[in-house]
């Protein structure tokens, strides 16, 4: 039988090797138009840059367009421009707008089957134009392939479906046609054409393959349904006149030709298959189809019009095709009827009783994604001609993709320090690789040694100063303090008891203004700067308390320190803890041995040092289980930060509206390789542990390992001991060094406070006294030589009051007026002890009170407070209260000029309450007790209706009139020890000469003249 076949398949064959001619579109035509100024104008505008950084790229995109509309429809270089082209409109659509509102440029292109012109404004139409373009040139390229040749079947065939998928982009995509030609029936059509013509080139290859007959039939019945529907729409647009009549031929050919190569084929199949009859029914019907063919091509015209892109020569081409298909078929006829007849007698099946043949599809469209995707295309594209310009959208997407891949460099990098964490945690929980050590041959002679913090710590307290002369130091700055704000006080409480007491002698007619008045901001001020050095001596005596605490320490480290002998003192204190060389024996003592060389059996070592040897090893598989790990998220980290999508979104633009996270999401995925890595090595470091542990424990069941252990696990508790003493007493050293600091620091600046402070008060007194001897001089002079008597004794009361040194001035009326008063004089108090005499300073008998000192970084619950500062409200104001006193001569110049208006009853109630001689507190608070004379020798005076005034927190009494001046010395106050008082320095016992005699209070009274 196959004998018999081959004549008829080898005829096939040959009609088979002609090149049957194919339909291919025509091309549309284009005017020139100018991209430039357009793109330039809209950069300016819109991008807010410079058109000129620009030029080169519209100048680029300008050319390529001119150089498409002269692309030959039959040429590699023609097609691969308006790849190019249309593959840079895309990218551009994705920066710029260009439509009839924003970048407006008239398309004009001419409809490639009636060449009627057509304009719009939009880029869709410009591509839509080109992509129908581009589908011309290939159904051209590959209707002009040399199809006897292999490659030009492959790339005849490709051409074909790329055709037919670009078409198929055009229909899905481009709804509203402004030309017939791009109009979805005629698109549609164009489609039916180029995918019956991709399936027919394939069957020729498949004749060439010498494929079985059954799936050739297959094929060819697929092709006469393309091309069947073909027929349909060729018949539409050539009623509307829109293809050429000679087009609607040709499919008409290719149908009928198909549907008997089916017919011809199966044949041969069925009668391979022993159904003769049915076999020579087909080939009757496939030459009846035949004959159909060969009807019409001989019907085709001899010339065909240009626009038709075929030859002169195709209807010869398709009558020679139909004849030799013809004679194919009749010489097989003959042959299976003679068979039939003398050997088979199978009746001959009707044709309307022939089963219909499978169709099998071998041509589909090439989508243009897929299209493009290719690496060929895409170097055929080039780059972006734009690139520069990045739409604001594409940036903000971009950041929220820098925003995801953050979160996964942070979740892997926490996932990597986790194991890290968990790795550490459990070697140390196991004491490894520390243990391992003592149980190799005990501690060595380093972890025998001095610890480095302890030899540190001995060198910094070597050749520091003891602390014993600044505590001194502190206590004499503020013994000063309290010395000068004493005198302060003491002489603001003089001058106004000497104003008061003038006042009430003189009535009216004494018009300077009351003290209390003047004077309240410096009272103040000496009150608050007495309650922040009684703070702070509550610091001094804790810092003090610190000091005798750790006083003996300090000097055993200093000592070390300066001798180089710190090794001494550590191993003196770790003999005293129980666990120096001379106390229990250290485990890596030499004459104990270690443990592997003990009298074991041998079966006992071996096991013993396969244990230990086993530990080491899954400790360094450990070890590159994290080093491994650690270069993956390296890895992982750089990869993430090359990462850049910027042109992925540019080019999915359109694509990802509100489909961001699945972008990201599958952008994302590239980074799973290293996620997994992570993934395993904690995985393997999970297991290593758990191997780990277990081996680990069993060695420590061993006797004379726990043992061992014990031994090592004693001496380290002794050694924390040891370096946990010496690190308190460091940290109380630095504690000192720091709290010291700041106490001096805080006595120098109240003492440069208080002497401002005193500056304040001398001069408020002076002033008040000058003021005072103006007044009384007017006052004298107004009575006349009738108060002689009266002026004299007032002038003795004005100088007792004086807080000038005691002078006799020689100009004063009554010269034995000195004598007089000296003798109602107390004595003087008791010299004070000399300064040498002073018992030890104890700032520790102060009472503890809440100001401290930090300790300069090393946290001690001694010194948890700080002295008052300038900034904490003590030394704040300070500054600013201290230039007050600059105002009394201006205010004392606007007193004198309105002294002629003055009233004194508009100040109320000027004198002390009767039972109190001063307006400031009494003595009991702040002085010692002096004596008080009577007050008969002043005689009493009317007293005018006043109004009740408070002076120094007292309520002054209408009608009280003071006593005489005290003649007791402010300075000699009570003496005690130090420290003494809430402050723990109430009083400064070294008094100079002039202050422990006292100066007569009233001496300087003549000078107020």
């Amino acid at each position: 039988m196959d004998a018999m076949l081959r004549p008829g398949l080898s005829r096939q064959l040959s009609a088979a090797a002609m090149q049957i001619p194919m339909l291919s579109s025509p091309l549309k035509q284009t005017n020139e138009i100018d991209w430039v100024e357009p793109l330039k104008h809209h950069i300016r505008t819109a991008y807010g840059d410079d058109p000129a950084r620009y030029a080169d790229e519209c100048h680029t995109l300008n050319r390529l367009r001119q150089d498409m509309r002269g692309a030959g429809k039959d040429s590699a270089a023609g097609r691969d421009l308006l790849y190019r082209y249309y593959g840079q409109l895309e990218l551009l659509d994705l920066r710029f707008p260009v439509d009839e509102n924003h970048i407006k440029i008239s398309f004009t292109w001419f409809d490639a089957f009636t060449h009627k012109p057509t304009s719009q404004y939009s880029l869709a139409y410009e591509k839509a134009s080109i992509i129908f373009n581009i589908s011309a040139v290939l159904s051209c390229h590959a209707a002009n392939q040399n199809r006897h040749e292999d490659t030009g079947l492959k790339t005849a065939y490709h051409s074909f479906q790329a055709s037919a998928g670009m078409f198929t982009y055009i229909n899905e995509n481009f709804l509203h046609a402004p030309s017939t030609d791009l109009s979805r029936e005629t698109v549609k059509t164009l489609i039916s054409i180029t995918l019956a013509q991709a399936q027919e080139v394939f069957i020729e290859k498949q004749v060439v393959d010498k494929k079985k007959p059954g799936l050739l039939a297959k094929l060819a019945a697929q092709a006469a349904y393309l091309y069947a529907q073909a027929v349909e729409g060729v018949q539409d647009n050539v009623s509307r006149a829109i293809f050429e009549r000679v087009w609607l031929l040709m499919v008409q050919i290719k149908q009928h030709h198909t549907a008997s190569l089916a017919q011809y084929y199966q044949a041969i199949a069925d009668y391979e298959a022993n159904s003769y009859g049915q076999a020579i029914c087909r080939l009757q019907a496939a030459q009846g189809a035949n004959k159909e063919a060969t009807r019409m091509a001989n019907s085709f015209p001899g010339s065909v019009p240009s626009n038709s892109n075929l030859t002169s020569e195709t209807g010869t081409i398709l009558v020679e095709m139909t004849k030799k298909h013809a004679s194919a078929i009749q010489e097989l006829l003959t042959e299976y009827i003679r068979d039939n007849d003398m050997i088979y007698h199978q009746p001959v099946t009707s044709e309307n009783n022939l089963p219909s043949i499978p169709k099998l599809p071998a041509a589909k469209a090439i989508p243009v994604s897929e299209l493009y995707q290719g690496q060929d295309i895409q170097r055929i594209i080039g780059p972006d001609i734009f690139q520069r310009i990045v739409p604001m959208s594409v940036t903000e997407s971009a950041s929220l993709y820098d925003e995801e891949k953050a979160k996964l460099a942070r979740a892997e990098a926490e996932r990597v320090e986790t194991a890290d964490d968990e790795l550490a945690t459990s070697l140390d929980y196991l004491k490894l690789p520390g243990s391992l050590n003592i149980l190799k041959g005990g501690l060595d002679q380093e972890s025998m040694g001095v610890d480095e913090d302890f030899r540190s710590w001995c060198g910094e307290l070597s050749g520091h100063s003891p602390f014993g002369p600044t505590f001194e130091q502190l206590r004499e700055d503020k013994q000063n303090v309290h010395s000068t704000l004493d005198s302060c006080t003491k002489s603001l409480d003089m001058e106004e008891s000497v104003c008061e007491k003038m006042r009430s002698k003189y009535g009216g007619e004494w018009t300077q203004q009351p003290s209390s008045r003047l004077n309240s901001v410096l009272r103040t001020d000496a009150r608050r700067y007495r309650a922040a050095v009684e703070e702070a001596s509550t610091s001094d005596a804790q810092l003090f308390n610190s000091f005798r605490q750790y006083e003996s320490d300090f000097d055993e480290m200093r000592s070390a320190g300066e001798t180089d002998e710190a090794d001494v003192l550590y191993q003196r204190a770790m003999i005293k803890a129980g666990a120096g060389k001379k106390g229990v024996t250290s485990p890596g003592a030499a004459e104990e041995g270690n443990l592997l060389d003990d009298d074991f059996a041998d079966d006992a070592r071996q096991s013993v040092a396969e244990q230990i040897e086993r530990v080491e090893e899954l400790m360094r598989k450990l070890q590159l289980v994290k080093r491994e790990r650690q270069q993956v998220l390296k890895g992982l980290k750089d990869k993430i930060h090359n990462d850049d999508i910027s042109n992925v979104l540019i080019l999915n633009k359109k694509a990802i509206t509100n489909q961001e996270a699945q972008l990201f999401k599958s952008e994302l995925e590239k980074f799973r390789p290293h996620q997994n890595r992570i993934l395993q090595a904690n995985h393997k470091q999970s297991s290593l542990m758990k191997e780990l542990t277990r081996t680990y424990g069993d060695l420590l069941q061993d006797k004379r390992v726990r043992s061992e252990q014990n031994k090592y696990e004693a001496f380290s508790r002794q050694r924390n001991t040891v370096l946990g003493k010496y690190r308190k007493v460091y940290q109380a050293y630095t504690g000192l060094q720091a709290g010291l600091s700041r106490a001096q620091q805080f006595y120098d600046e109240m003492r440069d406070t208080v002497d401002s402070l005193k500056k304040n008060v001398d001069s408020f007194v002076e002033n008040r006294r000058s003021e005072g001897g103006q007044l009384l001089s007017a006052i004298e002079a107004a009575k006349g030589s009738g108060a002689d008597r009266e002026q004299a004794r007032l002038k003795e009361l004005m100088e007792r009051m004086s807080v000038s040194p005691a002078t006799q001035s020689s100009a004063s009326p009554i010269p034995s007026m000195g004598d007089r008063t000296s003798a109602h004089r107390p004595p003087p108090l008791q010299p004070q002890t000399a300064y040498n005499s002073q018992p030890q300073y104890n700032p520790a008998a102060s009472p503890p009170i809440t100001p401290r000192y930090p300790s300069n970084g090393v946290q001690s619950p001694q010194y948890g407070q700080q002295y008052p500062t300038p900034t904490n409200g003590t030394f704040a104001q300070l500054a600013q209260q201290q230039q007050r006193p600059q105002s009394y001569n201006t205010q004392q110049q606007q007193q004198s000029q309105d002294r002629s208006a003055y009233n004194p009853n508009t100040y109320g109630p000027v004198s002390p309450p009767a039972h109190q001689q001063y307006f400031s507190p009494p003595p009991s608070q702040q002085y010692s007790s002096f004596q008080q004379p009577t007050t008969s020798q002043y005689g009493t005076q009317q007293q005018p209706p006043q109004q009740q005034q408070q002076y120094g927190g007292q309520n002054v009494p209408a009608g009280w009139q003071p006593g005489p001046p005290p003649s007791q010395d402010y300075g000699a106050v009570g003496e005690s020890q130090y420290p003494a008082g809430p402050g723990g320095y109430a009083s400064d016992p070294r008094r100079t000469a002039a202050q422990q005699s006292g100066g007569d209070p009233w001496a300087g009274l003549s000078a107020w003249k």
